[in-house]
């Protein structure tokens, strides 16, 4: 199997284009033509990690937090980072990281922390925005359903739970063919007359080229007429942290207890209690501390994420029980997503849990 087509599977649970702008999600050294002897996966790459993989035989390591997150100037042993780039080339390793836009997918990191807490009526917090488009297209009336049928396929027309999204207006259709012209319908010279269906349909950021690609493979006409419109609709299906209920509200100290204990966290951070009973669940793995207006906004009771500032701490003002789990801790489950979407797939392939304690947090 090549290294191109495990990617593959992993960018359909979480495509490139759901990344940040600052991320550096994607290939960090290696080739991805190679065929692939196993794979280990991991939260962070470290040097420790990287001859682990050698051990194992694996050419190929996935891990949530990017090697190289800035450019690198240089590659010296001047740093960890650089020290695992020469390491990386030296045995051919490929490195491949999945971060914001695993965070930001509709089955992520934020999803999978949710189930293990047991909430139910999942959805996103702080969902994507300027992420939409709307694309009119007009088609001849018995070419329409092939149209739609290719727009769907390449990814457009999803809205939620729901697929195959579409909008079709019916009207009358004119152009007139120059001499230069081959017209699939009509003659060069005179004006043309004929029945269309308009249709109408949503595209996601990325999924632009692709749609159009099969617009222009399926439809009949020379010259297809189509607009392309920026959207000012949340992406509801994607975006940052989560928010859901609890079944039964618990109280405040025995969910923290439970929290602690779910994340194997040596020391729990979290602010005053309020007092009240915890029903609604908002949570952010990592680093989340800049959506909890959006869970006091969400009418949740207690938000958790990995890390938060000394003064986060202060602004929630006994509007909601803010907890700080640690963010290695909230977010190494990323090891068990990156192994699940590949055996789901290939169920007999060699896919390795990195056994590196890579957290550099310590505690006395």
């Amino acid at each position: 199997m090549k290294i191109s087509e495990i990617i593959s599977e992993l960018e359909r649970t979480a495509p490139l284009f759901l990344q940040e702008d600052f991320d550096n999600s994607g290939i960090q050294t290696g080739n991805l033509h190679t065929e692939a002897t196993g794979v280990l996966v991991c939260l962070d790459v470290t040097e420790a990690v990287l001859y682990e993989a050698v051990d194992l035989g694996c050419n190929l390591i996935i891990s949530h937090h990017p090697l190289i997150f800035r450019p690198l100037k240089k590659v010296t042993d001047g740093s960890y980072i650089e020290r695992c780039v020469k390491i990386a080339c030296k045995y051919d390793l490929t490195v491949y990281s999945c971060h914001t836009n695993l965070d930001n997918a509709a089955e992520g990191v934020n999803h999978l922390i949710a189930k293990k807490l047991g909430l139910q009526n999942i959805r996103i917090l702080s969902p994507k925005k300027n992420d939409l488009f709307k694309l009119s297209v007009f088609v001849p009336a018995d070419h329409a359903k092939a149209v739609r049928d290719a727009l769907f396929a390449a990814g457009a027309g999803c809205i939620g739970n729901y697929d195959s999204c579409s909008f079709n207006t019916e009207g009358q259709g004119t152009f007139r063919a120059n001499e230069d012209a081959n017209p699939f319908i009509g003659e060069r010279g005179k004006l043309y007359t004929g029945q269309e269906i308009r249709i109408e349909t949503i595209i996601p950021k990325g999924r632009q080229r692709a749609a159009i690609r099969a617009l222009l493979d399926t439809h009949p006409y020379e010259e297809p007429a189509f607009d392309l419109y920026p959207l000012a609709n949340e992406w509801s299906s994607v975006g940052s942290g989560v928010v859901g209920e609890l079944p039964v509200a618990e109280n405040e100290t025995v969910f923290l207890r439970k929290i602690k204990s779910m994340f194997n966290s040596e020391a729990l951070k979290h602010s005053p209690l309020t007092g009240k009973k915890i029903h609604r669940v908002a949570l952010c793995g990592g680093s989340g501390a800049f959506l909890i207006r959006d869970a006091i906004a969400a009418g949740a009771e207690i938000f958790i994420t990995g890390e938060a500032k000394y003064n986060d701490f202060y602004d929630v003002e006994n509007r909601i029980l803010l907890a700080v789990a640690g963010h290695y801790e909230t977010e190494v489950c990323t090891k068990q997503l990156f192994y699940d979407v590949i055996l789901k797939k290939n169920a007999t392939f060699a896919v390795h849990y990195s056994k590196v304690d890579s957290n550099p947090v310590n505690y006395m």
